[in-house]
């Protein structure tokens, strides 16, 4: 709260970020404010600019906290638009459940100032029809489906071999081994974030940096970023990443 507070107002193109959970991990003892932090976000961002939101719930007694739903809602009371709420496919749960079902996700609610200025959406996912032609059709109020007046005259659509991603990723957890931290998202996550809300040169920020894989996903994909970490070990981490690389051999 102290840094974002000293930062100018509508400063901020992206922010990725995954704070903590409820109380599933301590963290050093940190502690944090959702109001506040969801009030600077709110300052920070420029309009048209996105904040992707990395959340879940933890179970207490048997039932789901419901805090991401609070605090997706929250943001809408505040002015964000919720622009989609996306499902990050992760490994399995690795404590056993014997009365639910595994869980698998994470939200991803990304989150807008207005209309978002960017959306470079990514084209990765093989189309079963991909290379066939077909008549356009749209669905009508009462169910059926009609024609597109644009191939009404015969003309058909020729499916590409690739087509947008859907809003369910599946991209597996990232190790302890390399950063030591105790919950790091995996590169590849905050990157595609980054690739699909942002442009070369914008200014990315994470308010809980963690072991700073936004930051690092920001500078490897041309973007400047601000890490906030509280946990001077964290920070740590941090450093030796952002290192890794700048002479231009990466391990």
């Amino acid at each position: 709260m102290e840094v974002m507070r000293g930062m100018a107002a509508e400063s901020i193109d992206l922010v990725v970020t995954s704070p903590p959970y409820d109380n599933l991990r301590t963290y050093g003892g940190h502690s944090w404010d959702f109001e506040g932090v969801a009030n600077e976000l709110w300052r920070l961002i420029k309009p048209g600019g996105v904040v992707v939101w990395v959340v879940a719930d933890q179970t207490i007694d048997g039932s789901e906290s419901g805090e991401s739903f609070r605090q997706a809602l929250r943001f809408k009371e505040i002015g964000f638009r919720l622009h989609d709420t996306m499902i990050w496919e992760n490994d399995c749960c690795p404590f056993p459940e014997f009365t639910r079902y595994y869980s698998a996700f994470e939200f991803m609610f990304v989150l807008s100032k207005g209309q978002p200025t960017t959306t470079n959406l990514i084209s990765d996912r093989k189309n079963k029809h991909g290379g066939t032609k077909v008549h356009g059709t749209e669905r009508q109020k009462d169910g059926t489906t009609a024609t597109i007046n644009a191939v009404a005259n015969g003309i058909k659509r020729a499916i590409n071999d690739v087509g947008i991603r859907f809003n369910v990723w599946r991209i597996a957890k990232a190790g302890k081994a390399n950063n030591k931290h105790p919950a790091s998202f995996p590169q590849a996550l905050a990157r595609d974030h980054i690739l699909s809300w942002s442009n070369e040169g914008d200014l990315v920020l994470d308010p809980f940096a963690g072991s700073f894989t936004t930051c690092r996903a920001a500078y490897d994909n041309g973007r400047e970023s601000i890490g906030i970490e509280a946990n001077p070990d964290y920070c740590e981490i941090g450093r030796k990443r952002l290192r890794q690389g700048v002479l231009g051999f990466d391990a």
